[in-house]
């Protein structure tokens, strides 16, 4: 995923005034209207999808998202009113930081006609950076704990193709075509076979600690995903495969100055205490301190 701001100096940071509401005595008392969340929030697409019909590829997009994000608790005070998704025809997929303060996440895929799992999986890893509220113009990515981001959101888009390839086999959403979940299934198989595939050479699955002590530099200087992170993948998507208030956690990342450029150890801090803040258990944090630094 490549975060992107269409203005060069985009702030990484601002103040925020809040006003005390004002009382007004016999004022009339209105219905507000209905919060939207990330799991509410309408989607719209644009971009050109050369053969696909948009309509479809929306169809595709919301059926993924209801699935991904299905009792998970979405915690984050920083939630998008509404999701744009774009394809292009070039380019990686990533989450667009428009400069403007609209309440949107913008996510860019790169897919071709009717290719819904490829569709499906790129759109789930960037559903996952705005879950992680990584969705802002004042969202700029940073070395430090970057890769454990990008880590985090890859498994919540494998764990996302999971559920969808079950929910296409059980409703399908055109007639005749609850054969394609498994087309769905494979293609998360043959991404996770990969992974756990690093995992095994680097040594990650025997010996975690060791695995981290070795890579840190490079892991923390890396710019995303790399073979050095995806080695994590496997061990995060079972620990949140079958929880999904450990999924909500990732809500609570990013929500500190620093963002990803601090440190795992500080990261990790900067997020189980985000979590106590949110009312989150801080589940995923302290499995992941306990794993991979030992503490």
């Amino acid at each position: 995923m490549r975060l992107r701001s269409n203005d060069p100096s985009a702030i990484l940071s601002r103040r925020v005034v809040l006003a005390a509401p004002l009382l007004l005595a016999e004022a009339p008392v209105l219905a507000a209207p209905a919060a939207r969340d990330l799991a509410t929030a309408p989607i719209v697409v644009g971009g050109d999808w050369a053969g696909s019909l948009p309509a479809s590829a929306l169809t595709v997009v919301e059926r993924m998202r209801a699935v991904s994000l299905a009792r998970v608790p979405l915690i984050s005070p920083r939630q998008p009113v509404r999701l744009r998704v774009d394809n292009h025809r070039d380019g990686p997929p990533h989450v667009w930081l428009h400069f403007d303060d609209d309440p949107t996440g913008w996510i860019v895929v790169d897919v071709g006609e009717r290719d819904w799992s490829r569709l499906a999986y790129q759109f789930g890893h960037e559903l996952g950076h705005v879950l992680a509220n990584s969705w802002r113009r004042d969202a700029l990515p940073a070395a430090g704990s970057r890769w454990l981001e990008e880590a985090l959101v890859e498994s919540f888009s494998l764990r996302g193709l999971e559920l969808l390839a079950q929910s296409w086999e059980s409703n399908p959403p055109w007639p005749g075509d609850a054969p394609f979940g498994a087309a769905i299934r494979r293609y998360k198989d043959n991404q996770l076979r990969v992974y756990a595939s690093y995992a095994a050479a680097q040594g990650e699955l025997a010996h975690p600690k060791a695995w981290f002590r070795e890579r840190q530099a490079a892991l923390e200087a890396s710019g995303g995903l790399s073979e050095t992170c995806e080695a994590l993948i496997p061990f995060l998507l079972a620990e949140l495969a079958g929880d999904p208030t450990r999924v909500g956690e990732i809500g609570a990342l990013n929500l500190w100055p620093e963002r990803s450029s601090l440190a795992l150890p500080a990261y990790l801090d900067a997020w189980e205490k985000s979590c106590s803040v949110l009312g989150a258990a801080g589940w995923m944090p302290r499995r992941i301190r306990e794993i991979v630094l030992g503490a």
